[in-house]
Formats: C-alpha cells, structure tokens, sequence
C-alpha cells in the first residue's frame, strides 16, 4: 500500500455525490434549441393547422351536412376538423356539396397529412434519438485511435488542451473524462468528446478507449486520484505517454512509480516561475512564452535529420537545448554528446509558426524515467 499526503483544500475537494454519477459517453453536439421548445412549437404547429382547418369548414359550412340537425355552427365545425384531421371520421358531419368536396380535395386533405406528420414526426424523432445516438458512438469508437485522453477538465486540463492543440491536435482527437456532468457538458461544447465518470475505474476509462490512446494527460484535483488513474492506465496501455499534475511535491515519486512518465508539481513550477520573476522579470516572462505554445518562441522536440547527423550540436541550424539519446535527456553542453546520431531527438528552442503540426513523439521512457518538473 502506498501513502498519499494531502494539505489544503484536497482533503476537501472531493464531490459527494461521486458515487451516484452514472458513467457515459457525451459526443460533442449542436443543440439548436431545447427539446421541450421544440415539441411546444410543434404543437402550436398542430394547434395552428387545427384552427385553419375549422375556420375553412365554417366559411364552406353551408356545404355540409349534419345528421343530428341541418345545421352546422362554429362548434360543429371545429368537431369536423378535429374528427378529419386525426383520420377518425365518424360520418355525422359530411361535404355534400360540390364546392365543399372540392375544398376537402384541394385543402383538408393536405393539413391533414401536413398534421400526421408534425404529431408522427414529433415521435419519431424520440423513437430514433438513441438509435442514432447509438450509431455515432459506434462510428465513434471505430475511428478513434492514436487519440489523447484528458482526465480532468479544471484549469489544469484545460492549459494541457490548449498547448496540445496549438502544435496542431484536433479536437476530434481528445477525450475529456470527469466526474461531473457539467464539466463534462463544457467539454463537449468546446467540440471534445466527453466520458462522465471516475477515471480510477477501469470501465470508464474503457469508455474512452485508453487502450488505444497515443498519450494520457493526468489533471485531477487531488493526488491520490492521479496515482490511482496512472496506475489503471498504464495497466490498460503499456506503450501511452502519461503525464501528470501534482499539487505537493513529495506525492511525484509515486506518480512515477505508478507508471507516469512525466510528472508536473504544479505548487512548485508556480512558484518556481514566481521567484524568477521576482529575481528577473524579463527572465520570467521569456519562461513564461516558452511553456505557452503556439506564441512566441516555443520548446519543440524533433528527430534528428540525416543532415545533422555527425554534426556537434552547435553546428545545426537550430537552437538547440537538449539532447534525448535513448532514455537520456543530455544538455547542449553535456560533453557525453559527442556527435548527433540518427536516433538522437533534439529538444529545440523556434520561432511559433501557424503552421506548426505535431512532431513524432519519441516512445515514453520505462516508469521511473520521468523528468521531475
């Protein structure tokens, strides 16, 4: 068994009502306008054909005939309506005349059809509403690979989100798995797909088909949550990159030991970036655009081409930090560099350009080899 310590606001940040959250799927969608706005226009719809259909009998009322009495009044004529449109007919009312007959030809019989079908329709569309639902979580599931699975959808996740998507991911490609509905109907707003739930169980995450993730992104709010959530995924999938967040620093090695392959102690990078703000504004703000993608100059991690190699490090075109030769991350001035190899990453300091697209990851170090933040 392992430990987890919390300080703060974790020891209270978890939802009581975790446990009554059934856990499903949320594809993104366009909601035009509510369901019960739609059935109330199409019942006003209904209502309407209703109406005209009584005022044409009235007009035309000398035309038909009643079996209780020769007359037809307003109240007879609305019976008419109601009793032809819903196709019950009972024949105590009929068109005798010829101008009547040819107004239930060229009129009565088209609302009433136009009627059948905003009733009928209206049902329908209930009826097939999970069917086709049913079909796009199908075709979903069928096209989903190399995808990246966000557990978390706080302000943490929702940073990873936008880094990743300004190297050029597109929504299609994420799945956002939380705990609460509502965060999980944000989610699916924003164009990702959404799984409601707890990520430490290994249903849910099923659900997001982790199995066949690229790359897993750990955003939870407590600790002990990521630990369990990075031991489920990696057991789920042994080659995924995961990285995750932590709020105390001493709780990293256990993310590591669970199967995390880069573990971010957010309390810390914070104030990290705080103290070399203080020391050096300039200094901090340089940080600050370098972790920020797409603006600015960004940290890019690319293969080494066959042109660099036999080169030192200084000898290539780009500015270049670091050198990742197996499971080793060497600075420029480490002297174990020596020459580039072809198997060699350069992890690269660029201008941000709009077409920048996602480079090859590198396949993740072995649990354990993290880089601690």
């Amino acid at each position: 068994m392992f430990h987890v310590k919390l300080h703060g606001q974790d020891a209270i940040a978890r939802n009581p009502d975790e446990h009554l959250v059934t856990h499903r799927i949320k594809l993104p969608r366009r909601v035009v306008e509510r369901p019960l706005r739609q059935v109330g226009k199409r019942l006003l719809m209904a209502l309407g054909v209703l109406a005209l259909t009584t005022f044409i009998v009235w007009i035309d009322r000398g035309g038909y005939h009643d079996n209780s009495d020769d007359g037809l009044d307003f109240l007879d004529a609305a019976y008419y309506s109601t009793v032809t449109l819903s196709t019950t007919g009972y024949g105590d009312i009929v068109p005798y005349s010829d101008s009547a007959r040819l107004c239930n030809i060229l009129l009565i019989t088209p609302l009433r059809v136009l009627f059948l079908i905003i009733l009928v329709g209206t049902t329908l569309e209930v009826l097939t509403e999970r069917t086709r639902e049913e079909w796009r979580l199908n075709r979903w599931r069928s096209n989903l690979r190399e995808h990246t699975v966000v557990v978390g959808f706080g302000t943490k996740g929702r940073s990873a989100i936008q880094t990743v998507r300004a190297t050029g991911l597109k929504a299609e490609q994420i799945v956002v798995v939380d705990p609460s509905a509502k965060v999980v109907d944000a989610a699916t707003a924003e164009g990702y797909a959404g799984v409601v739930g707890d990520a430490t169980r290994s249903d849910v995450l099923l659900r997001a088909e982790v199995q066949r993730a690229r790359q897993i992104i750990i955003a939870t709010q407590r600790d002990d949550t990521a630990v369990l959530v990075a031991l489920t995924a990696r057991q789920m999938n042994r080659g995924a990159k995961i990285v995750a967040a932590v709020r105390e620093e001493e709780n990293a090695p256990l993310l590591r030991q669970s199967g995390a392959d880069a573990v971010i102690t957010s309390a810390s990078a914070a104030g990290r970036l705080l103290g070399l703000s203080c020391l050096s504004p300039s200094a901090g703000m340089v940080m600050e655009d370098l972790i920020q993608q797409g603006s600015g100059l960004d940290l890019v991690e690319r293969p080494v081409i066959k042109a660099e190699v036999g080169l030192g490090v200084r000898e290539t075109e780009d500015l270049v930090v670091s050198v990742v030769r197996g499971h080793r991350v060497l600075g420029y001035d480490d002297p174990a560099v020596g020459k580039l190899q072809l198997m060699d990453r350069l992890i690269t300091i660029v201008r941000a350009s709009p077409q920048a697209t996602v480079t090859p990851d590198a396949r993740p170090s072995p649990p354990g080899g993290g880089i601690r933040a």
